[in-house]
C-alpha cells in the first residue's frame, strides 16, 4: 500500500502567470529558439517579439560559442544585468522542454535574483508542453 505521487501540470499559459507572481516581475514569455517565435508571453512594458528575437540570437550565440570551445556541459540559464532591471533566459531541461526557453523580465529594486532563479526551475518541472 503505497502513496501516489501527484504531479501537478501546468499549461504554457499557467506557467507564464505564475513567473509573472515571481516578486518584480514585469514580463515573461516562453521562446522556441529555434524559429525565434513565441509561444507565448505575459506582462507588459517591454515588447515580447522583439525580444523573444533578441534572445534568441543570445541562445544561439552562446551555444555556438560553448561547441567552438568544446564545452559539453547544458546551459541553465543566461543573465543579463542592467542599470534597472534583470533579464533571465531559462534554457528548459525537460525532454517536452528542448528547445525553449523562458524569459523573464525583473525590476532589480524589487526582486531577489536566487529566488527568481529557484522559482523559474519549480515552473519548469511542472509545466507540461
Amino acid at each position: 500500500h503505497h502513496l501516489a505521487r501527484t504531479f501537478i501540470v501546468t499549461t504554457v499559459d499557467q506557467t507564464l502567470q505564475a513567473a509573472l507572481g515571481i516578486d518584480g516581475a514585469l514580463a515573461t514569455a516562453l521562446v522556441d529558439y529555434e524559429s525565434g517565435m513565441s509561444l507565448g508571453q505575459a506582462g507588459s512594458g517591454i515588447d515580447l517579439d522583439i525580444a523573444a528575437a533578441g534572445n534568441t540570437d543570445v541562445v544561439r550565440a552562446k551555444i555556438r560559442t560553448m561547441q567552438h570551445l568544446g564545452l559539453s556541459g547544458k546551459i541553465e540559464d543566461i543573465l543579463i544585468t542592467l542599470d534597472t532591471q534583470i533579464h533571465l533566459i531559462r534554457l528548459l531541461q525537460s525532454q517536452s522542454g528542448s528547445g525553449l526557453f523562458l524569459y523573464l523580465v525583473l525590476d532589480k529594486s524589487r526582486s531577489n535574483l536566487a529566488m527568481a532563479r529557484r522559482q523559474l526551475l519549480n515552473l519548469e518541472r511542472d509545466l507540461d508542453i
